[in-house]
C-alpha cells in the first residue's frame, strides 16, 4: 500500500510541476483550513482557524514577533505607571481602515483612539457575547464604564484594578483588534462575513465552506525597511475537510502551505526522527520549533469529593511512581515520530520565555524509582494497588495504551475509558474523572497562563484548575508573581511554582508539542513562532 501511495504521489508531482509555476498564481498564497472558519469578526477569534483569518485583516495596539516579544503596531509606543495600573498608548497617525463605501474618504478612514475605546467596550460588552471578554476582567471602572479612555486622537489609556504584568501580551491577541464602529453598525451580525480592518490584506469574498479570498492592502502602514508590505498580491483559503485529500493538493502544488500533520500520512512524510523523508527534501521545506502546548494527564486532587476518598491517586508517592513508570522518549520516537519534546520537566512548556530545566524533578523513565515509591506508599510491586481508570479520547488512545502497558509491567494497572472529545471535556469540567488526558495551549505568551491551572481560587468550573490542586505556598507565590513587574523576579516565582507542581505531581507531563510547517520551495519569508500564529505580510512567493 505504501509503495502504491508513493507511486500516485510521484505521478501527481510530475503532472502538476508545470502548472504550479504559472505566472498568474505566483503572488497568491494558498492554504487549506480543514477546521473551517466560523467568523472573521476578531471578537470571535477563539480558535486557530478564526485567529489566522483575522490576523491577516486586523491589527491591534501591539503585536508579537517570532520570539514572542511585544512590538509596536498601531501603538508606536506606550508608558506604564510605576504602580502597574495605568497604560498609556501613543498611536501612529498613518493607519487607515480598509476602503469601504460607508467611509466619506475614498481611501478609508484614519484610526483614532476613539476607535479603540469603541472596540474594547464592544469586546467587553455582555451583549456582544465574545469569548474574549475575560481579557478585560482586571480593567478598572471609571464613571460606571470600563476604564478605556481617548485622551485625544492619538493617546489611548487603560486603567487596571490590580497590576498584571502579562497585560501587554493579552493585548496582542486578535480579540483586541481595532474595528470601525460605522462598519460594525452597518452590517450588524453580518460583520462576521464582511470584515473591515487595517492590516496587510483586505477582505474580497468568502463562500463559507468553499473559499476565502483576501487582497493586498496597498495602503498598509508597515514597511520592510523602505519596501511596502505586503509582498503577496492575495491570500486564498480553501476548506477541504479531509486532511489526506488536502495533503494530496499540497503535493500537487495547489496549496503552498500546510500546518501540522495527520496520522494518515505522518509516516509517509516524516522519518522516525521527525525529519522530512528523503524523497520529499527537494520538494518541500519543513519549518519546526517548540509549540506552546503542554500535553498531560491530570489527577483529580480534591479529597473532599467522595469519588477520590479511597482512590490511590490521593497518595503523592503513587502519583510520582506513575510519573517515573514509563519511557517518554521511546513514546515520542515510535508514536509521535519525535514531534515534540518529552515532558520530563515542569508544566511550563519548551518555547515559553520562562521555560527552565534546572531545579526541577526530571521525571525520566526509572523503573527502580517507581517500584521504590510504590513500596513506600504501601503497595510493594503493586500488590494491593486498586485499578486506576484513565479517561481519554480516541485521538490519544495509542499514547494511553502505551502508558498502560509500561505501567502494567511495574504493577500499576490502568483501565482505559475512551470517550468522545466533547464528553471528556464535560467530565473534566464537572470533576467527574479522577485521572484524565488533557492539554493546555497558551492564550498568551506568559507562564502565568499555565500556572493559573493550579491556583486554588481557579477551581473548575469557575476557572481552569481542573485538578483541584490546592497548596497555600503555591497560591502565595502565584499572588506575589502577579504583583511583580520585574521579569527576572517574576520568573523566579514561576520556577518555584513549577518545581512545587512537579514535587506534588497533580499531573503527568507527556510532552511539549512542536510546530510543524510545510511549504512549497518557492515560498520564502514565512516565519514561525511558538504560538503557531500565521503572519503573511512578509511572505514572498518566488
Amino acid at each position: 500500500m505504501k509503495y502504491f501511495f508513493l507511486f500516485i504521489i510521484s505521478i501527481l508531482l510530475y503532472s502538476c510541476g508545470e502548472d504550479k509555476n504559472k505566472i498568474e498564481t505566483r503572488t497568491v498564497f494558498r492554504y487549506n483550513e480543514s477546521a473551517g472558519i466560523t467568523s472573521l469578526d476578531p471578537a470571535f477569534a477563539r480558535n486557530q482557524a478564526n485567529i489566522w483569518g483575522c490576523n491577516q485583516i486586523f491589527n491591534g495596539l501591539v503585536q508579537l514577533n517570532d520570539k514572542l516579544e511585544i512590538e509596536a503596531c498601531i501603538a508606536k509606543s506606550w508608558n506604564i505607571s510605576e504602580d502597574g495600573l495605568l497604560y498609556t498608548f501613543f498611536l501612529r497617525d498613518d493607519v487607515y481602515f480598509h476602503k469601504h463605501e460607508v467611509f466619506e474618504d475614498s481611501n478609508g478612514r484614519k484610526v483614532t483612539a476613539t476607535d479603540f475605546v469603541y472596540s474594547f467596550q464592544r469586546l467587553a460588552d455582555d451583549q456582544t457575547a465574545s469569548p474574549g471578554a475575560w481579557i478585560f476582567n482586571n480593567v478598572a471602572l471609571k464613571n460606571g464604564k470600563f476604564y478605556f479612555e481617548a485622551l485625544n486622537d492619538s493617546m489611548f489609556q487603560i486603567g487596571l484594578k490590580n497590576p498584571f504584568p502579562p497585560f501587554l501580551s493579552l493585548l496582542s491577541m486578535q480579540y483586541c483588534s481595532v474595528v470601525p464602529k460605522e462598519i460594525v453598525e452597518f452590517y450588524g451580525k453580518d460583520f462576521r462575513k464582511n470584515p473591515v480592518g487595517t492590516a496587510a490584506f483586505k477582505f474580497k469574498m468568502w463562500k463559507e465552506g468553499v473559499k476565502l479570498v483576501l487582497l493586498r492592502n496597498d495602503n498598509y502602514f508597515e514597511k520592510d525597511g523602505d519596501k511596502q508590505l505586503p509582498y503577496l498580491d492575495a491570500v486564498a483559503v480553501t476548506f477541504i475537510i479531509d486532511k489526506q485529500a488536502a495533503f494530496i493538493e499540497f503535493v500537487k502544488g495547489n496549496i503552498d502551505f500546510m500546518s501540522g500533520i495527520d496520522a494518515s500520512y505522518k509516516d509517509e512524510l516524516l522519518s522516525r526522527e521527525g525529519k522530512l523523508n528523503p524523497e520529499y527534501t527537494d520538494k518541500f521545506n519543513l519549518i519546526t520549533q517548540p509549540y506552546l502546548n503542554t500535553e498531560y494527564l491530570g489527577f483529580l486532587m480534591d479529597t473532599s469529593l467522595r469519588v477520590i476518598k479511597n482512590n490511590p491517586i490521593r497518595i503523592k508517592k503513587v502519583r510520582q511512581a506513575i510519573n517515573f513508570g514509563f519511557d517518554r522518549s521511546k513514546m515520542m520516537r515510535y508514536l509521535r515520530n519525535n514531534i515534540g519534546t518529552p515532558g520530563i520537566y515542569g508544566f511550563i512548556p519548551d518555547g515559553m520565555p520562562s521555560f527552565d530545566t534546572s531545579g526541577k524533578i526530571p521525571y525520566t523513565y526509572n523503573p527502580d524509582k517507581c517500584r521504590k515509591l510504590l513500596s513506600e506508599a504501601g503497595f510493594p510491586e503493586g500488590e494491593g494497588l486498586p485499578e486506576i481508570k484513565l479517561s481519554t479520547n480516541a485521538s490519544y488512545l495509542d499514547l494511553c495504551t502505551y502508558i498502560q502497558s509500561q505501567l502494567g509491567e511495574l504493577g500499576i494497572n490502568i483501565k482505559l475509558e475512551v470517550n468522545p472529545p466533547a464528553t471528556l471535556r464535560e467530565m473534566i469540567a464537572q470533576s467527574k474523572s479522577m485521572f484524565f488526558r488533557a492539554s493546555w495551549i497558551a492564550d498568551y505568551p506568559d507562564a502565568e497562563n499555565y500556572l493559573s491551572l493550579f491556583y486554588s481560587p481557579n477551581f473548575c468550573p469557575k476557572g481552569p484548575n481542573y485538578t483541584h490542586f490546592s497548596n497555600s505556598k503555591y497560591d502565595n507565590l502565584y499572588e506575589l508573581a502577579g504583583a511583580e513587574i520585574n521579569d527576572s523576579i517574576r520568573y523566579s516565582y514561576y520556577h518555584k511554582m513549577d518545581k512545587l507542581i512537579m514535587e506534588e505531581a497533580p499531573v503527568v507531563i507527556l510532552y511539549y508539542d512542536q510546530v510543524l510547517r510545510f511549504t512549497q520551495k518557492n515560498i520564502v519569508g514565512l516565519g514561525s513562532n511558538p504560538m503557531n500564529l500565521l503572519t503573511l505580510k512578509r511572505v514572498k512567493k518566488i
